[in-house]
């Protein structure tokens, strides 16, 4: 007992805390993306399509990046539109070579990212273009 006749209480244990970073477990992402050619004319196969990806990633990246597994899973020849699936830890090294492409056979062309997830279910729909009745 102390003096003056209170008891000494017990201080409570002090908080930890732990810090965690938890980063997307998904295996792979997917990206939608357009590729937009000024003067139009240009249609391109699947095969071309995904020859332009992997020669942006060669562009910027070298061989490594050219070896990187990206997978055209839908292509629409008509609006140079498709989704892409490609390793997690890959995302930054395709999206920057998609940025960076600027020339496809001497003529300017962008690749535009409109959307991306690591769900593909969340690229199914756009909600932009949602008509309702």
């Amino acid at each position: 007992a102390r003096p003056g006749g209170r008891m000494a209480r017990a201080e409570p244990p002090a908080a930890t805390f732990e810090r965690r970073v938890l980063r997307s477990a998904a295996e792979h992402h997917y990206l939608r993306v357009r590729l937009e050619l000024p003067d139009g004319g240009a249609r391109l196969s699947a095969v071309q399509f995904k020859q332009l990806v992997v020669s942006a990633l060669r562009e910027l990246h070298g061989e490594v990046g050219a070896a990187l597994p990206v997978d055209v899973l839908t292509y629409e020849e008509k609006t140079l539109s498709a989704i892409l699936r490609v390793v997690s830890s890959g995302l930054v090294k395709l999206w920057s070579a998609l940025t960076l492409l600027g020339f496809y056979q001497n003529r300017r062309c962008a690749f535009r990212v409109l959307q991306t997830s690591p769900f593909l279910l969340a690229l199914s729909g756009n909600s932009r273009e949602l008509v309702l009745d």
